[in-house]
């Protein structure tokens, strides 16, 4: 049978279905504001089957989220649970959640194990990912740049390294940094900028986000800008400089475009900065640097600097490169799969 593997977040879905023998069918993200409320994941979900041209009872299915952290939720337990408890409405078969552990060979449990497996469940989407890299590669450090988070994994003898696997915990190690390339505001990213030769203070305003600083510098996959600009208007490059100049007390007109560009290029460093100064303090001689998700452009940058080799995950586990974005999709389903083998 078939297999499905789905990655819950809190701005995006992203499946990946696998044949019997774990060969990749299809993968997509879509964009899923879950924070709007449980009817999106609901659309989101039947529009992936609908694409994928699946039922939901033609397949199994390998659950990950992050979603659980929208403010939609009083708190994680109750995100993991109602998700949980939707989606195996929803799939209308034995669906299996993956929860992080370092022992278990089996590491998921069925709808009626999540209460009890909550904490592990939730957020658990790096883990995956690291899990099956894991399985390629000895000794790696793998960092995931998404739209809003930055993961950095160490792998050393084949394992996931680190006790730390909470949110709170892995954003004290600079495991977590949270940052990324679509949906983090540009505000969060510098407070002092600069502009030619000039210096300028940022406004604390949410005029713009980093997708509009890596559409100016033209990095930014068009495949993974899914999320909505600050102001609800255009993605061409003047709309996005409008919005950028906004962010330093101009207007847009009162410069030449290569001046917002530049800006853009100076915004860039500051986040390339803060992810590289997290990684350094993970990196160990002999080490590969693997990348994934929607920024993997920016971790290959940081690693040239570094002087680090560098392959993205996608490379790594001999598969097509649209996996980079969803890799933790792949990775469930590919333990799942595993997992009915044993």
């Amino acid at each position: 049978m078939h297999s499905m593997g789905w990655d819950i977040g809190g701005a995006h879905v992203k499946a990946v279905l696998l044949d019997e023998t774990g060969n990749v069918l299809q993968s997509q993200q879509i964009a899923c504001p879950l924070w709007l409320g449980l009817d999106r994941l609901e659309t989101a979900l039947m529009a992936m089957l609908k694409t994928f041209n699946v039922t939901p009872n033609q397949v199994t299915h390998a659950v990950t989220m992050t979603g659980e952290l929208v403010d939609l939720f009083e708190n994680r337990h109750q995100g993991v649970l109602e998700i949980s408890t939707l989606i195996n409405q929803l799939l209308k078969r034995s669906v299996l959640f993956y929860y992080m552990s370092q022992e278990s060979e089996q590491p998921f449990v069925s709808i009626e194990g999540v209460e009890s497996h909550a904490k592990l469940i939730a957020s658990a989407n790096w883990h995956a990912s690291a899990r099956l890299i894991a399985q390629q590669l000895p000794s790696a450090l793998l960092v995931d740049i998404g739209s809003t988070t930055t993961d950095i994994i160490v792998i050393d003898g084949g394992k996931v390294v680190g006790g730390e696997l909470t949110d709170a915990e892995r954003m004290q190690q600079d495991t977590l940094v949270y940052t990324g390339v679509v949906r983090t505001p540009v505000m969060a990213v510098a407070q002092k900028l600069s502009l030619g030769s000039i210096e300028t203070n940022v406004a604390a305003e949410y005029f713009a986000t980093m997708a509009d600083v890596y559409r100016l510098t033209q990095e930014l996959p068009e495949a993974v800008d899914m999320a909505e600009t600050a102001d609800g208007e255009a993605k061409t490059i003047f709309a996005c400089a409008r919005r950028l100049a906004r962010m330093v007390g101009y207007d847009v007109e009162s410069k030449q475009l290569e001046s917002w560009q530049q800006l853009a290029q100076a915004c860039k460093q500051k986040q390339s900065d803060q992810i590289q100064l997290a990684m350094a303090k993970h990196l160990k001689v002999g080490m590969t640097i693997v990348s994934a998700g929607a920024g993997g452009f920016l971790v290959e940058a940081i690693a040239q600097i570094l002087q680090y080799p560098i392959m993205s995950v996608a490379s790594a586990m001999q598969c097509q490169e649209e996996l980079d974005v969803c890799f933790p999709a792949y990775a469930v389903a590919r333990l799942a799969c595993a997992r009915s083998a044993i």
